[in-house]
């Protein structure tokens, strides 16, 4: 299929609302852009297992999952990054000798090794219900993106691992990890050139700090009203707050949205 053009949003303070829901002009206006043979795409940290509805009620079966960890184009997989079991292992030793938690992320799937009140807070601060204990996950399951539940402690886990993972602190409780390298600016770059999309103009929103190297990808860059300075400072446009309307104003300012 011949596309007019490819947008690609991020979730959490983007698409979606405090909530963790699509508010319905925002709905309407992915739907829009499928009727007009733009193809929307999501790019997001999380995993399409832990919010399936989302996806459900946009109607997006194209993204770019777990920070590039996992890459879909039209429901295929194209792309998945799993981390070693021995290395997940050597990071399990840490986390539970200081107390804390880790994550274990798929493209269907999430659990965790230990249920504490950091992890509450976690799962509260992005609204999605607690992960499922089970500690050997990783043991016969692929895992292509950890969550360290921790605060802080940065250094404790990029300082050894920082030559295997990269590391993305989005929320104040938790660090994505992935294989080193992996980015939404990876995830977008596999996804044009394996499917032939290089002469498609590209478009992002975003408004943390892992979707820096998104939008030093795409053509035309959006930066959401909430987003943090350094998002804002590589946008060519800043839009309103995802609370005020900035993905329908973002749309409309570039002409996407009848």
């Amino acid at each position: 299929m011949t596309y007019r053009a490819l947008v690609f949003f991020d979730l959490d303070g983007t698409l979606m609302n405090p909530q963790s829901q699509l508010d319905a002009d925002v709905r309407a206006a992915v739907h829009s852009l499928r009727d007009q043979d733009i193809l929307p795409v999501i790019a997001t940290g999380r995993s399409r297992g832990e919010i399936p509805e989302i996806f459900e009620q946009a109607g997006i079966d194209t993204y770019v999952a777990l920070n590039g960890g996992v890459i879909v184009y039209n429901g295929q997989p194209i792309y998945e990054g799993a981390i070693a079991p021995a290395t997940i292992e050597k990071m399990l030793t840490v986390t539970e000798s200081h107390g804390d938690a880790l994550a274990y992320y798929n493209g269907t799937d999430f659990r965790i090794s230990r249920l504490n009140d950091l992890v509450k807070a976690q799962y509260d601060f992005v609204s999605t219900p607690y992960p499922q204990v089970e500690r050997d996950f990783y043991q016969t399951n692929p895992v292509d993106m950890l969550l360290v539940i921790t605060v802080d402690n940065d250094k404790r886990y990029t300082y050894p691992y920082g030559d295997e993972l990269t590391f993305y602190r989005n929320t104040p409780y938790a660090l994505d990890t992935v294989l080193k390298g992996e980015s939404k600016q990876f995830g977008i770059r596999t996804l044009i050139d394996k499917m032939g999309l290089a002469d498609v103009p590209t478009y992002a929103f975003g408004d943390g700090v892992n979707d820096i190297p998104m939008l030093n990808t795409v053509d035309h860059p959006i930066a959401m009203g909430n987003g943090i300075t350094a998002v804002k400072d590589r946008a060519e446009y800043i839009t309103a707050k995802n609370t005020e309307g900035g993905i329908i104003q973002g749309l409309r300012h570039f002409e996407l949205l009848p």
